[in-house]
């Protein structure tokens, strides 16, 4: 594909300073960009990387457009709202995907008699559908798929290779399940009576609400009762593991590495750095951070950043590192002191005082 600048600001509604001629063949990133690419910048440090990279245009926001013309003049720019977003918009453009297929029902899938599928889904070779499962129109079950007894799919769900849905799973509408997740594994719950650890009965669930996205081989137990619920639009990353009876709200984003154990509940818009970890019965509250390799033990307040292990106030934390930056320094000042107390007390041993015969004075 080519297209020029100019084409392209007017597509995303777009004022261009530069060359409106330039041809465009893809989309890349601005540090790898060249003359026939199209990237974007959100901020100055994008703009310092441009000392290197010479891409044929730049999207832009209007705020940073001063800065850009004063330091590279010879580049050209595209002025949009949302320069992240017009890029998308582009690289979708530049790199179109395959049309979803529309191979039907493979007689080659597994299906039992008493489970209903909807219109238009595409179930590939190699899935297994259980008894009396239920699935809403447009998705599509990859090969490999395991989706047990008595599970119910919205509309439009993927399920990719491999995935194991275990029985009486809820999955609301447009929810995607990547490659080899787990959702509905027992719960870790065992008592332990006589020496030995027994297991505690899961009975529960797990329900997965609309536009949810589940990463590749994450985990989300069922609950031992009631169920573990995922609110609407949370995204969750690869090898995540959500523990039994947890209760995530909405929009909630946990990146790779990140495990709760049961019972946690969270807020909206809670978002979770990689390899946090987060004890059991703990609530986080709404729009709060955890920075990466967090250790929360107690429940978090929201609309803050934690960070560290035990997770504190990001303020706080800050001035704990700046603390043990200067350890060293410390420790060497204390042995400096040791040493002086040492000699001081070294020196006054070594003293006679004399007390004055004060009564032989006064006679």
């Amino acid at each position: 594909m080519e297209i020029s600048v100019g084409e392209l600001a007017r597509r995303v509604g777009g004022i261009v300073h530069g060359d409106e001629t330039v041809l465009i063949e893809s989309a890349q990133s601005i540090a790898k960009a060249g003359l026939r690419d199209i990237t974007f910048a959100v901020n100055e440090l994008n703009l310092r990387l441009l000392s290197t990279a010479r891409p044929g245009a730049i999207f832009i926001a209007a705020k940073f457009i001063d800065h850009a013309l004063q330091n590279y003049p010879d580049r050209n720019w595209i002025v949009v709202k949302d320069p992240l977003g017009a890029f998308i918009e582009v690289l979708q453009l530049t790199r179109p995907q395959r049309e979803r297929s529309t191979i039907g029902i493979s007689p080659q899938a597994v299906i039992a008699p008493s489970a209903v599928i909807g219109p238009n889904c595409n179930i590939y070779p190699g899935a297994y559908i259980g008894e009396d499962v239920i699935i809403g129109a447009g998705c599509d079950i990859h090969p490999g798929v395991v989706i047990s007894a008595d599970c119910r799919l919205g509309e439009q769900c993927t399920v990719y290779p491999n995935a194991v849905l275990y029985p009486q799973i809820v999955v609301g509408n447009r929810v995607i399940i990547h490659a080899s997740a787990v959702v509905g594994a027992d719960g870790f719950g065992y008592r332990f009576q006589q020496g030995r650890y027994n297991k505690i009965p899961q009975l529960g669930n797990v329900e997965l609400h609309d536009d949810v996205e589940i990463g590749a081989c994450t985990t989300i137990d069922r609950a031992m009762i009631g169920a573990t619920t995922i609110g609407e639009g949370t995204k969750l990353d690869n090898l995540v593991m959500i523990g039994h009876n947890c209760e995530l709200g909405k929009h909630n984003a946990f990146a790779s590495g990140v495990g709760l154990a049961g019972s946690v509940t969270t807020g909206d818009y809670v978002v979770c750095a990689g390899q946090v970890g987060i004890a059991d019965h703990v609530h986080i509250g709404d729009k709060a951070v955890l920075g990466a390799k967090s250790g929360v033990h107690k429940d978090m307040e929201g609309g803050k950043t934690y960070l560290g292990a035990p997770a504190t106030e990001e303020h706080d934390q800050f001035r704990i590192l700046m603390a043990l930056n200067k350890l060293p320094e410390l420790r060497k000042q204390l042995r400096e002191l040791e040493s002086q107390v040492t000699e001081l007390t070294r020196r006054l041993a070594d003293q006679t005082v004399t007390v004055p015969d004060v009564a032989n004075q006064v006679a």
